[in-house]
């Protein structure tokens, strides 16, 4: 072929790659006119390597900006908590748990932090046969007082007398919802069958009205404020006259039949079953294993020594509370007052069981 040859040859190359270049173009406007990706004629691993990356990138600062508003919204404990303003008691466990002193929490911080969340606790409260004349309404009244004060708060009333239910003019945020409970003929299985009441209106109602539930025995009464900074997902009480003593002590049940029992050289604290609470699902959770624990002992024809509160103290061994309560939070004055106690919130009131406990 000659040189002229050779030249017409080779313009007629270009002249064909030019052609379908602008025919690549005018199809990829049709695309992108589709509401295709512009890019459509890029090598796929300029894509994946490139393009992508760079989404993912904006994707990760997203993530990680998100993940940054969320810890800054997000309550950290040492933002309230100081276990080092109170050396002389324990105020934390083997399992990084805060022990909640008088003290060591910073009430206002935790305040703002609920403020903002517009939370809802409940409160339950059992009074069968002669307890409410002897403790209900001094209860009620003093719970109104000190208990949550400034947050929307539920009081879940179980009585088995409607009837008697004393009068009690609540405070701002305060409400009262009364359930008609069957009474028990001992006082033993009015105690464990709480367990059973408890869990099942959580169930029904109590799990969609409040984001905290505490449950409290009647016979005590408030002194001062039992704030927010006892909340928590699932917390414990310690008992005012066991929380100095050795494990080995303490009145855990003790036989082995029973499921309650721990074995002496195994437990951490001694935990009163007139104060717990937590979130609802936690609560509900404490309050099924108890029951079933008592429904077991039932079977096997025993009965735990402190009933409710021997199943309530096995729970808490195998599933650590995430907070528990010093005895400030429910303290007997027949003991005294020693030093490490600064601030009572509840006291016991006194136990007239002779008068009280018959409810047949």
């Amino acid at each position: 072929m000659n040189v002229k040859g050779k030249v017409i040859l080779s313009m007629l190359v270009v002249s064909t790659v030019i052609v379908v270049f602008w025919e690549y173009i005018n199809r990829n406007s049709e695309l992108d006119d589709n509401g295709s990706q512009r890019d459509w004629w890029f090598p796929s691993w300029f894509k994946n390597g490139t393009h992508n990356d760079q989404g993912e990138e904006e994707g990760i600062d997203r993530d990680q900006g998100q993940r940054k508003e969320d810890s800054e919204e997000e309550l950290q404990l040492s933002d309230w908590f100081n276990p080092k303003k109170r050396p002389e008691v324990v105020t934390v466990t083997t399992w990084k748990a805060p022990v909640v002193w008088e003290g060591t929490f910073n009430r206002a911080i935790l305040e703002n932090y609920y403020g903002k969340q517009k939370i809802t606790v409940g409160l339950t409260v059992f009074a069968i046969g002669r307890y409410i004349e002897h403790y209900l309404e001094e209860f009620l009244t003093s719970a109104n007082r000190h208990f949550m004060v400034g947050h929307k708060v539920i009081f879940y009333i179980m009585v088995d007398d409607v009837s008697r239910l004393p009068l009690v003019e609540l405070g701002p945020l305060r409400s009262f919802k009364v359930f008609e409970v069957q009474p028990e003929k001992r006082w033993q299985d009015i105690s464990m069958m709480r367990m059973k009441t408890i869990g099942e209106h959580i169930m029904t109602h109590i799990q969609h009205e409040v984001d905290f539930l505490f449950c409290m025995d009647v016979d005590q009464v408030f002194q001062d404020t039992f704030g927010v900074e006892t909340l928590g997902q699932s917390v414990a009480q310690l008992q005012a006259w066991w929380y100095k003593a050795d494990p080995d002590t303490f009145t855990y049940e003790r036989r082995k039949e029973s499921a309650a029992y721990i074995p002496f050289g195994q437990g951490d604290f001694y935990y009163h079953a007139a104060i717990f609470g937590g979130t609802p699902i936690q609560v509900l959770n404490i309050t099924q294993e108890c029951f079933k624990g008592i429904l077991q002992d039932k079977k096997n024809d025993i009965e735990a020594e402190w009933h409710d509160e021997s199943h309530l103290n096995k729970y808490f061994l195998l599933n650590k509370p995430t907070k528990i309560l010093s005895p400030e939070y429910c303290w007997d004055y027949h003991i005294g007052l020693p030093s490490d106690i600064k601030t009572v919130k509840i006291s016991w009131q006194t136990k007239e069981y002779n008068l009280v406990r018959n409810n047949i």
